[in-house]
């Protein structure tokens, strides 16, 4: 049995963190961004630096960055909710999927050219097709530019660009172990992930918030992170056990939490963890950085720079064209997506670790994160100035025909009864799926679990049978009910029959047939495992036969137990916008209690409540103030309010939707880190239009932001300064400011 040497597990840890903090701040002070630190820190640690200690022992690095990758990829998770996915709708998804696999085939064709095998151009196209989340927030906030149009449509594109990292690491990953491509094994560990994605999702959804709610003043902060991990970690094992990787179901478990209302709370728990953990892993990626490979393949990290940088122009902006965007909007977003990042390592450190990958292109794609991660500001600014150029140079035609196609692909609307169709087509289809993995689900639990119990207590005899036959039926039961049951809804039939005559029912007919069909054999399925005849068939088919006509019969019922199902479903998916807006949350009549958070914003900051008088100015009560954790239930009128305050809210439904832009007015995003503030002092020269002048008229804090702390006048004489203070020639004047304000008043 191998023991571990502690030692130099804390050494190797001590050594990495330290080069870490010192690599970071250095590349703070450069206004770069960290990740670039880190890989730094990697390479002065690992044994291709000479110059400093090397690592003892790799395989410690390489345990810490696994987890780093899981606690990375469960906090990209907790950003990345199935409601989010929902609202960013159908364009960022097409936009990108043209990116990817635009990118991937790119990639595909540049491996192939540089003699590449297979499965390392697979893995070269799936590393260039994922810009990073990071460098982009970090190059549009010093840009300034996070109030531009782009920056939502090119975030939402980002958010689905992470949910097919993840998928296509799974397919990667499963091309990897067969070392080929076949189209039958594609498919199947597509599918096979499509049901554990939507089974986790399901049963997640329906389960955690309900428990959180339900225990929530039992858990602390402590009890919170202990819960958030044990459940990613449980999840990971879970994931690797269904043979997926440790990273899907980090993922997994961080968007299930993410639709919670303890994201937020979480998300703040974990994030020095991330921070921690994060840092190992990019240290880890720094390690893998051998000078010599990157001198001798030069050429390559350059045309894959190029690829990657143009690349991305095209697909982003025509992805985005295709979705209707306009023209400028749409190169905006291309130009902003010219970089790789965390996403890339990641998939290079699972091909490395499967040892499919060619040992030279980890080097390679990080020095390609490197140099691109240093153009995207640039390539960002040159958007426009390009779009003008091609504006020039484009036909009128093709200028009006963009224009046009992006005015109709938005403001284009299908009729009132196109828009009900799909309204119930979508339905049918959405719960058609999830009820199917439920059931299936339920029928693989009950065949490995619960008729191997029953058999072994009961016996298998005649009553063992009947047994496990009818507990799995009453589990199962609902949920063949609920597919059972119709998707149109009795007014949307009238308005159908209405509109369009009786052929409006041909399609629920059929909806209804496939609904009883699949019944029938789910339940077969059951009766078979426990029956093995074909008596179990035509059982199977009475069975689902009879409950139909029973819910023809008697629909009240059903509909009301599955409209309790389907409505804790929902509720789940809205918790955190019900919560705010307190549309689940009725109290009496239509009052209801809402949690809105104040933004930086709000009119109502540093005012007393007293002073407010929000009951008579918009009919509302506050009854509860959460401040740092702390609860203030009704609150005196004598008590403030300040930004991140969480404010309870009691007002009708109209009340609350008309207060809630106010309390949450939130105009610019918090900077990243605060402006440097500097204590310096210089002396005014003869020629300076401030002598004569005296301190009131100068208008140095209106002009310049410098605050003015004493007058030097002579060798020990300080004054300090009043409105009606007149500078001489020879003052020194010493001013706390913005060096580069500062700058432009000496």
């Amino acid at each position: 049995m191998e023991t571990l040497d502690i030692n130099s597990l804390i050494s190797d840890l001590a050594l990495i963190l330290i080069l870490g903090a010192v690599a970071t701040v250095v590349f703070k002070m450069l206004k770069q961004p960290v990740v670039l630190g880190y890989i730094v820190a990697g390479f002065l640690a690992s044994p291709h630096f000479s110059l400093l200690p090397s690592v003892a022992v790799e395989a410690n690095i390489e345990f810490w960055a696994q987890i780093g990758i899981i606690v990375l990829l469960f906090s990209l998770g907790l950003e990345f909710s199935f409601k989010k996915l929902v609202d960013v709708g159908g364009s960022a998804i097409l936009t990108a999927l043209i990116i990817v696999l635009g990118m991937m085939s790119l990639g595909f064709v540049v491996g192939g050219f540089l003699g590449y095998g297979l499965v390392n151009c697979l893995f070269l196209g799936g590393m260039i097709s994922m810009s990073s989340t990071t460098i982009i927030i970090k190059a549009l906030t010093d840009l300034n530019m996070r109030q531009r149009r782009f920056v939502p449509m090119t975030f939402a594109v980002l958010i689905v660009e992470d949910l097919f990292a993840v998928v296509m690491m799974v397919i990667l990953s499963s091309i990897a172990l067969n070392n080929s491509v076949k189209g039958g094994e594609m498919v199947g560990s597509i599918l096979k992930l499509s049901f554990f994605l939507i089974m986790w999702f399901t049963v997640g959804i329906f389960i955690i918030p309900t428990l959180f709610k339900r225990f929530k003043r039992y858990i602390s902060d402590e009890q919170m992170l202990i819960i958030a991990m044990g459940l990613c970690f449980a999840m990971v094992l879970f994931s690797i056990n269904t043979g997926f990787s440790a990273a899907l179901g980090a993922f997994v478990m961080g968007s299930i939490l993410a639709g919670t209302i303890e994201a937020e709370r979480i998300e703040r728990l974990i994030s020095p963890v991330k921070d921690l953990f994060g840092a190992v892993f990019f240290i880890s990626v720094g390690m893998m950085v051998n000078p010599t490979v990157m001198t001798n393949h030069w050429s390559v990290i350059a045309l894959l720079a190029v690829v990657v940088i143009v690349g991305m122009i095209l697909f982003g902006t025509f992805g985005m064209l295709a979705t209707g965007q306009p023209l400028k909007l749409a190169m905006e977003s291309g130009f902003s997506l010219t970089q790789i990042g965390e996403f890339s390592f990641i998939i290079a450190t699972l091909g490395t670790s499967l040892g499919v990958l060619d040992k030279s292109i980890y080097p390679i794609i990080v020095a390609v994160s490197v140099i691109t991660t240093f153009t995207t500001p640039f390539f960002i600014k040159q958007a426009i100035p390009c779009y003008n150029a091609l504006y020039k140079v484009l036909p009128k035609s093709w200028t009006r025909l963009l224009n046009g196609y992006s005015h109709d692909a938005s403001e284009s609307e299908g009729s009132d009864t196109l828009q009900l169709w799909r309204s119930i087509i979508s339905r049918y289809l959405v719960r058609l799926i999830i009820y199917s993995v439920v059931i299936i689900t339920l029928i693989i639990v009950s065949r490995s679990y619960l008729m191997p119990l029953l058999f072994k207590y009961i016996g298998e005899n005649i009553w063992g049978r009947l047994a496990c036959a009818a507990s799995t039926l009453i589990i199962v039961g609902p949920f063949i009910v609920s597919i059972i049951m119709p998707s149109a809804k009795r007014s949307e039939q009238i308005l159908l029959l209405e509109n369009s005559g009786r052929v409006s029912y041909v399609p629920i007919v059929v909806m209804v047939l496939i609904s009883t069909i699949l019944s029938s054999v789910y339940v077969a399925v059951i009766l078979q495992a426990i029956y093995p005849s074909a008596n179990a068939v035509i059982a199977a088919v009475l069975l689902v036969f009879g409950t139909s006509i029973a819910i023809a019969a008697f629909p009240t019922p059903f509909k009301k137990r599955l409209s309790q199902i389907e409505k804790r479903f929902i509720n789940n998916i809205n918790e955190r916008e019900n919560r705010r807006t307190g549309h689940e949350n009725n109290l009496v009549s239509d009052l209801h209690l809402a949690y809105m958070t104040v933004g930086h914003d709000c009119p109502f900051i540093g005012e007393r409540l007293r002073n407010l008088d929000l009951r008579s100015r918009y009919g509302v009560n506050i009854v509860n103030i959460q401040r740092a954790g702390k609860q203030h239930p009704v609150p005196t009128g004598d008590m403030r309010i300040f930004p991140g305050d969480i404010l309870g809210v009691i007002a009708t439904e109209e009340q609350i939707q008309q207060l809630l832009p106010l309390v949450e007015a939130q105009s610019k995003p918090a900077e990243e880190s605060p402006t440097d503030v500097k204590f310096v002092h210089f002396a005014i020269s003869m020629n300076s239009p401030i002598i004569g002048i005296t301190l009131e008229k100068s208008h140095l804090r209106e002009d310049y932001g410098a605050l003015l702390v004493a007058v030097q006048r002579g060798e020990d004489n300080y004054i300090s300064p009043t409105p009606d203070l007149t500078f001489h020639d020879g003052d020194i004047l010493w001013i706390v400011g913005d060096p580069k304000q500062l700058a432009r008043l000496k």
